[in-house]
C-alpha cells in the first residue's frame, strides 16, 4: 500500500514536528502546489477564473480568517462581510492615493487596515462571549456597511456611491481593471492564498495557536495557567481581520472591479463565509479550502445539471442550492461537527490501517 509510514523515520524534531510526516502526504502537496502555479495557469480561461478559481482562492484567504477566529479561538463572529468591506475600500483609497505603489503592497496594508479595525471591534470579547459576542460582532456588520454608505469620502464623493478599481499593474502586468488576462489575476490571488495557508499554518502550530485552543477549549482554566486572554483574544481578531481585509481588496479590485457595499459585503456573505467553515471544518486550515471549494463549485454543478442539462428554471435551481446548503450545514452540526476535514482525516486513517480491521 503506497500510504504508509512505513520506512518515515524522523532523526531531528523539526522532521518530528514537520506539516506532513508521511512522505506520501508532503510529495502530493508538492504536487498540488506545482499543478496550481505552473500548469493551471497555461490551460485557463477567463470563464473559469472568474466562475471557479478566483472566487474560491479570495474565499479560501476569507474562511482561513474566519476560522482562525471562529475555529481555533472559539470567538464567534458575524460580521466577516464587513471587515472584508473595510479591506475594500482601504484597498480603494490606497490605490487612488499612491497609483505608484505596488499592488501588493496596497493589499497588504488594507489587511493591516482591517487587523486595525478587528481590533477596535475584538474589544467586547474580553467581557462578553457567546451569543452576545455574536450579536456584537453581527451590529459590527450593520455599522461598517452604514458607514462605507453614508460618509462619501469613503468612495471619493462618487455621485454612483460604487468604488472602481482602477487600472494597476505589477511588474509591467496588469492586475486591475477591464484589461487584464485571466493568468495574471488567478496568479496574484494564488500568491495571497499561499502566503494565507502557510501563515495561518504555522501560527496554528505554534504558541500563539496553543493560546488560541487553550481560550476556546475553557477560557478560565487557560487563565490559571497563565495565558493572557486579552492577548490571545485580540491577536485573533487581528490576525483573522486581516486576512479577512485581504480577501476583502481582492475581492474588489482583482475580482469584481466595482462594488456597492451593500449588495458586495451585506450580511449574507458573513453568513456564507460562516457556512464555509462549517462544513469544511472548525479549526482545520484544510477545512477552510474545502468548505470554499464545496461552496463555490455547488452552485456550477446545480447550474450545469439542473439548467443545461434537465431544462429546469433558473429559480428553482438557486432555491435547491439554499436547501442543500442548509440541510448540509444541520447534518453536519449534528453528526460530524468538525466537517468535511474529519471526514478526510477519517479517510486517510482507514488507507493507513488498511487492510486491517484495527
Amino acid at each position: 500500500m503506497f500510504y504508509r509510514e512505513a520506512g518515515d523515520f524522523s532523526t531531528t524534531y523539526p522532521q518530528d514536528s514537520q506539516t506532513f510526516p508521511i512522505k506520501f502526504d508532503r510529495w502530493r502537496y508538492y504536487a498540488v502546489l506545482f499543478i496550481a502555479v505552473v500548469i493551471i495557469p497555461f490551460v485557463i480561461n477567463d470563464y473559469w477564473v472568474n466562475s471557479i478559481f478566483m472566487p474560491f482562492l479570495i474565499y479560501a484567504i476569507a474562511a482561513i480568517g474566519l476560522n482562525i477566529l471562529v475555529g481555533y479561538c472559539g470567538q464567534v463572529s458575524l460580521g466577516t462581510g464587513g471587515f472584508m468591506a473595510v479591506g475594500a475600500y482601504a484597498c480603494y483609497k490606497l490605490m487612488t492615493a499612491f497609483p505608484e505603489v505596488s499592488m501588493f503592497i496596497h493589499v497588504l496594508l488594507a489587511g493591516g487596515i482591517t487587523a486595525a479595525v478587528g481590533v477596535l471591534f475584538g474589544l467586547p470579547s474580553l467581557r462578553i462571549k457567546g451569543f452576545y459576542l455574536a450579536v456584537a460582532t453581527l451590529a459590527a456588520q450593520f455599522f461598517l456597511v452604514w458607514l462605507f454608505n453614508k460618509v462619501s469620502w469613503f468612495y471619493n464623493y462618487s455621485a454612483s456611491g460604487q468604488i472602481n478599481a482602477p487600472e494597476r499593474d505589477t511588474f509591467g502586468i496588469l492586475i486591475t481593471g477591464p484589461n487584464t488576462e485571466a493568468w495574471a489575476t488567478y496568479m496574484f490571488c494564488l500568491i495571497f492564498t499561499i502566503f494565507s495557508a502557510v501563515v495561518a499554518r504555522n501560527l496554528t502550530r505554534g504558541s500563539v495557536g496553543r493560546q488560541w485552543m487553550a481560550i476556546r477549549d475553557m477560557d478560565i482554566a487557560a487563565e490559571i495557567i497563565g495565558v493572557n486572554p486579552l492577548k490571545a483574544k485580540l491577536t485573533a481578531f487581528a490576525v483573522s481581520s486581516f486576512f479577512v481585509g485581504i480577501s476583502g481588496a481582492l475581492f474588489f479590485a482583482v475580482y469584481l472591479g466595482a462594488v456597492e457595499v451593500g449588495e458586495a459585503f451585506g450580511i449574507t456573505k458573513s453568513f456564507l463565509v460562516l457556512f464555509m467553515i462549517i462544513i469544511g471544518g472548525l479549526g482545520s486550515i484544510f477545512g477552510s479550502f474545502a468548505g470554499a471549494a464545496f461552496l463555490v463549485l455547488l452552485p456550477v454543478a446545480l447550474k450545469i445539471i439542473g439548467v443545461d442539462w434537465l431544462g429546469w428554471p433558473t429559480d428553482i435551481v438557486a432555491h435547491l442550492n439554499l436547501v442543500i446548503v442548509g440541510g448540509l450545514i444541520v447534518v453536519f452540526l449534528i453528526a460530524e461537527p468538525h466537517g468535511l476535514a474529519q471526514l478526510w482525516r477519517v479517510a486517510k486513517e482507514k488507507l493507513r490501517l488498511w487492510p486491517f480491521p484495527h
